[in-house]
């Protein structure tokens, strides 16, 4: 019989508890479905304490950070959040970002759940990489760490051993793909029907809410800028035309923009216009044709092309799920 693959997840004060305890309950249904041998689970905060979570439920640790040893097969890093000022701030413990920095580089697969990925990026292990986060998030990741390529979409992103995964619940999903390329897809599948969970889950973030969406603040021009687009659907949103716009070239607006957003203008007009045809799909009787014209999207050929490539699924697929 194998040796168990060892898992590893990091807490700290302030954690979401479903980031601990969501991968914590894939790998633990595995192994059970596997007949007992998978995965053992333990978790680690920084001096091997009990922890409060964001929910007011207290995790008791098995180990400090110190008594983490080249012996863990995966390690997953939770995240936690703040909300100052109507912003939402991933929390960016000092101490975890060091002991990674030193620690990160010799795992054998290492991932985030959620805002995690912020401390994996603060510690210098996303450079160069592609990785998601919460999409609340997800502007800052980009705008904090430009040698990071941020996706806001995907449920999880796996680029060689890093893995990193979007909102709180993703990090099941994620955990469900770690076991498929553990153990093949048999006992994913077979423990996906035991948790009542797709095995993949059709879709991005997309389908849940604007991707990068960021506060406004008062005099901004791209805020500004953002507020007219959301006003002028079914007008010309060209970059040409939004440059024209705030009287700027091109060139200059992508700059500013993607400074402010962690997007492009192209990519962020395509995501307001989707949400709008989302919001439609679910909250009025609409016809394809009147969506699509309401949403600037043009026409229901366009509409089908940003719903396939954005979320996954089809206008009417979308409007069965979630009307």
């Amino acid at each position: 019989m194998l040796p168990p693959h060892r898992v590893v997840v990091v807490a700290f004060p302030g954690v979401e508890l479903l980031n601990v305890t969501g991968p914590a309950e894939v790998f633990s249904v595995a192994t059970r479905v596997a007949g007992g041998s998978g995965y053992t689970v333990r978790i680690a905060t920084a001096q091997g304490e009990p922890v409060t979570t964001s929910s007011g439920i207290r995790l008791m640790a098995d180990l400090s950070l110190d008594e983490v040893d080249g012996d863990v097969d995966t390690l997953l890093v939770s995240g936690a959040v703040r909300v100052r000022d109507h912003d939402v701030e991933p929390v960016l413990d000092p101490g975890i970002i060091d002991w990674l920095r030193t620690v990160g580089p010799g795992v054998h697969r290492l991932g985030s759940v959620c805002s995690g990925a912020h401390l994996l990026a603060a510690a210098g292990l996303l450079d160069g990489r592609s990785a998601t986060t919460h999409w609340r998030t997800a502007a800052r990741l980009a705008a904090d760490h430009p040698l990071v390529s941020v996706d806001p979409d995907p449920i999880f992103i796996r680029e060689g051993r890093l893995w990193t995964c979007a909102g709180i619940a993703s990090g099941m999903d994620m955990a469900l793909a770690m076991v498929t390329e553990d153990n093949g897809p048999e006992l994913a599948l077979a423990t996906a029907r035991t948790m009542v969970m797709y095995v993949k889950r059709a879709g991005g973030q997309s389908q849940f809410s604007v991707p990068l969406a960021r506060p406004a603040e008062p005099g901004d021009p791209i805020d500004d800028l953002r507020t007219w687009i959301g006003e002028h659907l079914a007008q010309d949103l060209s970059a040409e035309a939004l440059a024209a716009h705030l009287h700027l070239s091109v060139r200059h607006l992508s700059r500013l923009f993607r400074r402010r957003t962690g997007t492009t203008p192209a990519a962020y007009v395509e995501s307001v216009r989707l949400e709008a045809a989302r919001r439609l799909l679910q909250d009025s009787t609409h016809t394809l044709p009147e969506i699509a014209a309401l949403s600037g999207l043009g026409s229901v050929e366009s509409l089908h092309r940003s719903f396939r490539r954005r979320l996954g699924t089809t206008p009417a697929a979308y409007r069965r799920r979630f009307r």
